[in-house]
């Protein structure tokens, strides 16, 4: 099956499957990187990368695509843990330093988590002169996407793209956490009504975090998900619930849970994704 992007379809399978694929490819060195891009998707690409955080920037004559380099093995994944559980409520954040401005549109009330935000500011000066200059040459449609962490950061970039009156035309996620509370989400479907899908595998549980709370979470997700595969019968959440005081983890339920959530790490992958899409 020849992969392809539909330029006015949103939550078209075709372009759920191609960035899902660039998504994948996102995880490559750049020698490698390069030439799968070319070989499966027909793009030309360069891998930006600036401390911990890269991304792919791939381009043909008709589309431009950014793809974030997510966390993708449970050895990387294991890295995450802090940002989910651990602080994810301390990390809940107005606002603030290089990108705070732009986040701070969002309006009254809007929070966001403090690593993702801290992951993209990273690399956003690169990213976004890259796009820049692409669009320069010649303006196309841009897709942002990613997978997990990826995931998080396609949908921050997506926003800082728009508040650089840069048009975004889609994003894609996959697998991907939460990234911040419900006025900030709110904030995210307004902006990009029509644009957003985030595929969602239900027995995938990272999408189900940051949290510290099994009660009461303030995170929250944007529109619009796309629920694939079979959810399971035990809720992985609420078996922890019972042992929690007033739902909140205590250090030992936390490294209970995160072992649970290790136990689920296939769902999470890309190949399971991959799979599920084949489907739609």
């Amino acid at each position: 099956m020849a992969l392809e992007l539909i330029e006015d379809a949103l939550g078209d399978a075709r372009n759920g499957r191609f960035l899902a694929t660039a998504s994948d490819l996102a995880y490559l060195p750049q020698d490698r990187g390069a030439e799968e891009y070319a070989a499966k998707l027909g793009l030309k690409a360069r891998l930006i990368s600036v401390d911990n955080t890269q991304a792919f920037l791939a381009t043909n004559d008709d589309h431009i695509v950014l793809a974030f380099r997510g966390t993708e093995s449970p050895s990387a994944l294991e890295g995450l843990k802090d940002w989910l559980l651990t602080d994810a409520v301390n990390l809940l954040m107005v606002p603030e330093g290089r990108l705070g401005t732009d986040l701070a549109a969002a309006g009254v009330g809007a929070r966001f988590h403090q690593g993702f935000v801290g992951a993209l500011a990273e690399v956003w000066p690169e990213v976004s002169q890259a796009v820049a200059a692409e669009m320069k040459q010649s303006e196309r449609p841009l897709w942002v996407t990613g997978h997990s962490l990826g995931g998080a950061l396609a949908l921050f970039a997506g926003w800082m793209f728009h508040r650089q009156f840069v048009n975004v035309h889609q994003i894609a996620t996959y697998g991907a956490p939460m990234i911040g509370n419900k006025p900030a989400c709110d904030a995210f479907d307004k902006e990009f009504k029509g644009k957003i899908s985030r595929y969602v595998n239900l027995t995938d549980p990272v999408p189900k975090l940051p949290t510290m709370s099994l009660i009461a979470n303030s995170y929250g997700h944007v529109a619009r998900e796309y629920k694939m595969g079979a959810a399971d019968k035990a809720d992985l959440f609420q078996g922890f619930l019972g042992k929690a005081a007033d739902g909140i983890l205590n250090a030992t339920l936390i490294d209970d849970l995160w072992k649970a959530v290790l136990g689920l790490v296939n769902a999470h992958l890309m190949p399971s994704y991959h799979e599920l899409l084949k489907k739609l």
